[in-house]
């Protein structure tokens, strides 16, 4: 089983990241006792920190590519894979376009009234996805086209696939800037390469 270290530590829910290279990121959260998970990972103490939060309602794959372990935990928690879903009336989650194409469908889930905003592949904490000093960057086949949905939430909670999120009022200013400027931004990310090569996704 993989090893795993707990992140994003909220009220609602939390976080973990494996410990290998690409540091896949996953998290749970509560709704009124009920928990989902979104794009999961396997890991060691996994279940039992879901299980310990509440009662497991769903597994969330907001990728079509990001399958990780998605179907086996939902199967061994006994509960539905939403592949890539566009709602889900029994939660308070909103799902927000990132993108519908042949290859690469995905959607961003929003929680309004908790402002947390999980993303899959969208935006990202680690090197690969930022450009310079960043703190959040987009996925740079995203960052000539942004996802318009992600602008303007007020976001309080960034959770992201890979690396740690990001809280506070910080989080919602690193996503509009982000945004904002992921195009103008693309030279940068690409001066950066070799630097990720060198230390690693």
């Amino acid at each position: 089983m993989t090893g795993v270290r707990f992140v994003d530590e909220l009220g609602v829910g939390f976080g973990w990241i494996e410990s290998e290279k690409l540091r896949r990121t996953s998290h749970a959260l509560a709704v009124d006792g009920r928990v989902w998970l979104t794009d999961p990972i396997d890991g060691d103490g996994v279940e039992e920190r879901v299980r310990a939060l509440g009662e497991p309602a769903g597994v969330i794959q907001l990728i079509d590519r990001h399958n990780r372990d998605s179907a086996a935990l939902a199967a061994r928690l006994g509960v539905a894979l939403h592949l890539v879903p566009l709602s889900l009336p029994e939660t308070p989650f909103r799902f927000l376009p990132v993108l519908r194409g042949r290859w690469w469908k995905e959607v961003a889930l929003w929680w309004p009234e908790r402002r947390i905003l999980v993303c899959g592949d969208a935006l990202g904490t680690l090197p690969f996805f930022r450009a310079g000093a960043e703190p959040v960057g987009l996925h740079p086949f995203l960052r000539l086209r942004p996802p318009r949905a992600l602008r303007g939430l007020g976001v309080e909670h960034l959770l992201v696939g890979h690396g740690e999120g990001i809280h506070g009022d910080a989080a919602g200013r690193a996503v509009d800037e982000a945004l904002r400027t992921g195009r103008r931004r693309f030279a940068r990310w690409l001066a950066g390469i070799p630097r990720i090569v060198r230390r690693g996704y």
